[in-house]
């Protein structure tokens, strides 16, 4: 049995809401961060809309220095260092300034890809033989880690400082990762998380594969639908989620604000077998995750009283209520309540699974389990498993004592976290 294992700070940079405060309540209210993106009308793609953090420029010099922000293009690494900056603050947690690293403290934060912007930016440079003008922070903008080895040198860390990258699942795993290493002994503190850049070269492929809404460029709050009959696709979005997980032991000794805590999870590939393949789940991996993470957090499939699903408002969101179902053996009004958070952010890609860990987190902070929005139409394949209900439009006043989060990725990957409300008895 590994040490117990909690959450003592949050910070996220998401399209409805730069900072806990704003990002509280704008699911709350249901509040949509999704906007008309004119750069993608320029470009003449089907998709025009997209969730994207609004980061003031006023803002960046909380975070940055002069020096870092002079050739800074890599919004991903933006949006991460905020949100992480803040979960530090937010635990109650110091720089670290001394000579010394803090063997005990590390960084684990994914990304999908980073700072393509900026990687565009020194293609055209070399091609123009500029290559001295490049700079000298553009390794760090473009490497993957780059967010990683940022927050560990801000803070200073002498821990694992890592990055994952797992697409769609990554925010998920990383926390799981996190909770593994402490709950191991082998740290105290881990800022764990992940973040997404903005733009048309991140969002392009996916408009080009036709999976991103084309009807709703005019009414972009309406676009994202999950659970919905007249879902039309996933609305790509952007930014970043941050957690400070920290033994129990350490939290305690600190007097820290504990929010919730980690009582295990699991996470599993399908292989891109039977019904898997790159961009769709083999359930049977699915299930086997959902079910495998409630066996390693030592609790019942009865005592989920909420869900936060995956469930991105395309046609496999049937299948994935389906498969909790299946999972836990419960339907009708057996079934928990379960809620989506991409009505109002939309897919935060490599993002998605942080930003939407820190929102489910928030929801024992609240005692309130947030409303689902544009599912008023819900696919009737879903109701014949779950009554509406358990799908709430509007935030519902309701203290959880057990949520599953889970996040599902391309290449069939997966990814299930169980957070309970703190009690320390």
């Amino acid at each position: 049995m590994g040490r117990r294992v909690v959450v003592t700070g949050l910070g996220v940079c998401a399209p409805n809401g730069v900072g806990i405060k704003d990002f509280a309540h704008a699911l709350k209210t249901g509040k949509s961060g999704i906007r008309f993106q004119p750069k993608l009308k320029e470009l003449d793609f089907g998709c025009q809309i997209a969730g994207k953090p609004l980061v003031k420029d006023n803002m960046l010099n909380d975070y940055f220095t002069p020096l870092q922000l002079r050739g800074l293009n890599a919004s991903g690494l933006v949006y991460g260092v905020i949100a992480g900056m803040d979960a530090w603050k937010d635990a109650g947690l110091e720089k670290n300034t001394s000579d010394v690293p803090s063997w005990d403290y590390g960084v684990l934060f994914g990304t999908g890809v980073l700072g393509v912007d900026k990687f565009r930016e020194a293609i055209y440079k070399v091609d123009e033989k500029n290559v001295r003008r490049l700079g000298s922070t553009v390794v760090v903008q473009t490497m993957a880690s780059g967010i990683s080895a940022y927050l560990g040198g801000l803070l200073g860390c002498g821990n694992q400082v890592s990055t994952n990258s797992s697409a769609c699942t990554t925010g998920t795993e990383g926390v799981l990762m996190a909770y593994e290493r402490i709950s191991g002994g082998k740290a105290e503190v881990m800022l764990t998380g992940s973040c997404s850049d903005s733009g048309p070269y991140v969002w392009g492929g996916f408009d080009a594969m036709r999976i991103l809404p084309r009807t709703y460029n005019e009414n972009p709050t309406a676009a994202s639908r999950p659970m919905s009959a007249s879902a039309k696709g996933f609305v790509p979005g952007s930014g970043a989620g941050a957690l400070v997980l920290e033994s129990l032991e350490n939290a305690q000794k600190r007097g820290a604000k504990i929010y919730a805590e980690i009582l295990g999870g699991e996470i599993n590939s399908g292989g891109q077998l039977g019904e898997g393949s790159m961009t769709a789940p083999n359930s049977t991996a699915v299930q086997r995750c959902i079910q495998k993470a409630i066996v390693n957090s030592g609790i019942e499939a009865v005592e989920i009283d909420a869900i936060n699903g995956h469930l991105t408002a395309t046609a496999k969101d049937t299948l994935e209520i389906e498969n909790w179902s299946s999972a836990l053996q419960r339907k009708g009004d057996g079934f928990p309540i379960i809620n989506s958070f991409k009505g109002t952010i939309g897919h935060c890609l490599a993002a998605a699974g942080s930003i939407e860990c820190v929102g489910t987190l928030l929801q024992f902070e609240e005692s309130m389990v947030f409303g689902n929005v544009n599912c008023e139409d819900i696919h009737p394949g879903i109701t014949q498993v779950v009554p509406p209900s358990k799908i709430p439009q509007k935030t519902l006043s309701y203290k959880p004592k057990t949520i599953a989060k889970a996040s599902f990725g391309f290449g069939d990957v997966n990814a299930c976290v169980i957070f309970r409300a703190f009690n320390d008895k």
